[in-house]
């Protein structure tokens, strides 16, 4: 009786440690994480050409220019800013000023994206008559 009890605890706290195992050794790789102006700078020869990431911050003031289907715009925190292209339709808060993560890969200098997210505010204002954008307070 005592060996059964002793094998049964053995394999119920194998099962324990392989089941944390297989939940929480893969959870780091769905993880998300992003890499701030200064970050993506510095950690330049960590992403060679081509690897990606996401790289978050603000869009700076009078960099935005749309054309050809592209958006080319400056992302920055601080005195630290990168070049960035997105390929694509931007989401429609898309603006200047806003907080952007964008996914994708350095080409030379330029942070090349097609995948944008875009932080805005949780509270929501209606258009105003006459106005068809959406505002917030």
């Amino acid at each position: 009786m005592r060996g059964s009890t002793l094998t049964a605890a053995l394999l119920g706290g194998l099962t324990a440690v392989l089941g944390g195992l297989l939940l929480f050794g893969n959870l780091n790789g769905n993880l998300v994480y992003y890499l701030t102006p200064t970050e993506a700078v510095e950690q330049r020869a960590d992403f060679p050409d081509g690897r990606r990431f996401r790289l978050a911050g603000q869009v700076a003031p009078g960099s935005l220019v749309q054309q050809d289907g592209r958006t080319r715009f400056t992302v920055g925190v601080g005195y630290r800013t990168v070049a960035v292209r997105h390929e694509g339709t931007p989401p429609q808060l898309f603006r200047e000023g806003i907080e952007v993560v964008v996914e994708g890969s350095w080409d030379d200098d330029e942070f090349t994206s097609d995948t944008m997210l875009v932080k805005h505010d949780e509270n929501y204002a209606p258009p105003q008559e006459g106005t068809d954008s959406v505002a917030g307070p």
